[in-house]
């Protein structure tokens, strides 16, 4: 059995984990009279992923390359204002406020790049500062909330298709993406590479620059597009919506849950699903049985520590296997036939095990 679970990939192994929680929160949640897969619950939990995800998908492709990204709650503040300022309540402007919004987003992205990786910032200072900067044009130049968004705009946020919000949608469409990109494109691979080990991609040709640049520009759009469907289930433009739900912390865990090795070069995009998965029904568990506010923090992080230690020890484990001691006596294979000797010290099952738990998850 644990033969079987070390062959599995951490994806597998994430998903696996979410379908625990769903029986063990259905269990719990039956106590109170209720149903956890009721349309109304199921909606809440697809809408609790929503914002989330979009964020984490972001901040999956900047910790891949070793990166971090901690400006993303002002990012999705700064988005949510110039949407709804932009629009105005008028439908005609939907679109340009909508590519205005990526647009200028992107450009804050390309910054983040830059300082990385020209002027050798590590992420977690450069998005930092880049953060405190956004935050201190947002507290000097807005009061409030600002802006209107039309009607038209906020179904965006409010819709759906049976229990599955359309923001739901939007957001896996957005997954299957960047998941795709990430697989068959050379930015893809060459993202792998320059978080999995820079020196050695650069040396193999790979110019490491361009795809941790493109990682952040894509972890800012990620970011506009959450403050984009904040907007449109506000109504408004507020300097605060993406710092009060402390998204940057939130992102990171929900990556860290999915299986994505913090240190760059190994993880998934459906993995990251799976762990934003696991926070909405987690959270929803919550609101429902009325857990105190900050007990809510605490079994998040619980729920962190955990699953970051049963993932390094599946690590350790495969590595004794990798290297484990021949076994004594006789094990050398003679050939006749060629007059050669094969040495038989390593068992195919276990090879497959290690080769399926190195790979990209």
């Amino acid at each position: 059995m644990r033969t079987r679970l070390r062959r599995l990939d951490t994806t597998a192994l994430v998903y696996i984990a979410l379908v625990i929680v769903l029986i063990i929160a259905a269990i719990l949640v039956s106590t109170t009279g209720r149903n956890l897969f009721s349309p109304g619950n199921i909606r809440d939990i697809l809408t609790g992923m929503s914002v989330l995800g979009f964020v984490a998908i972001g901040q999956t492709l900047v910790i891949l390359g070793a990166s971090l990204d901690l400006s993303v709650p002002y990012v999705m503040s700064l988005a949510s204002l110039i949407a709804a300022q932009t629009m105005d309540g008028r439908d005609g402007m939907v679109i340009p406020a909508v590519l205005l919004t990526v647009a200028i987003t992107a450009l804050i992205g390309l910054a983040n790049g830059l300082f990385v990786t020209v002027l050798k910032v590590h992420g977690f200072v450069a998005t930092l500062g880049v953060g405190l900067m956004l935050k201190g044009y947002l507290d000097t130049n807005y009061q409030g909330t600002e802006g209107e968004v039309p009607w038209s705009f906020q179904l965006f946020g409010a819709s759906g298709i049976g229990p599955v919000p359309i923001s739901t949608v939007v957001m896996l469409a957005l997954a299957a993406l960047v998941a795709f990109i990430l697989v068959r494109t050379t930015f893809g691979h060459h993202l792998f590479a320059a978080g999995g080990n820079a020196e050695v991609a650069r040396l193999s040709g790979v110019r490491e620059r361009l795809p941790i640049i493109g990682a952040h520009i894509g972890s800012s759009v990620c970011a506009g597009f959450a403050g984009l469907l904040l907007a449109s289930r506000l109504g408004v433009g507020s300097p605060t919506v993406g710092s009060q739900g402390t998204y940057d912390l939130l992102s990171i865990a929900a990556v860290v849950l999915g299986g994505t090795v913090l240190m760059g070069g190994r993880g998934s995009i459906w993995g990251t699903i799976g762990g934003v998965a696991i926070f909405a029904v987690l959270d929803n568990l919550m609101s429902v049985m009325q857990f105190n506010p900050f007990l809510k923090d605490v079994i998040r992080g619980l729920v962190i520590i955990v699953a970051v230690a049963l993932y390094a020890r599946r690590r350790i484990i495969a590595r004794r296997i990798r290297f484990a001691q021949a076994p004594q006596g006789p094990n050398i294979a003679t050939d006749n036939r060629a007059g050669s000797e094969t040495p038989q010290t390593e068992n195919l099952g276990e090879r497959a095990a290690v080769t399926g738990e190195g790979s990209r998850s």
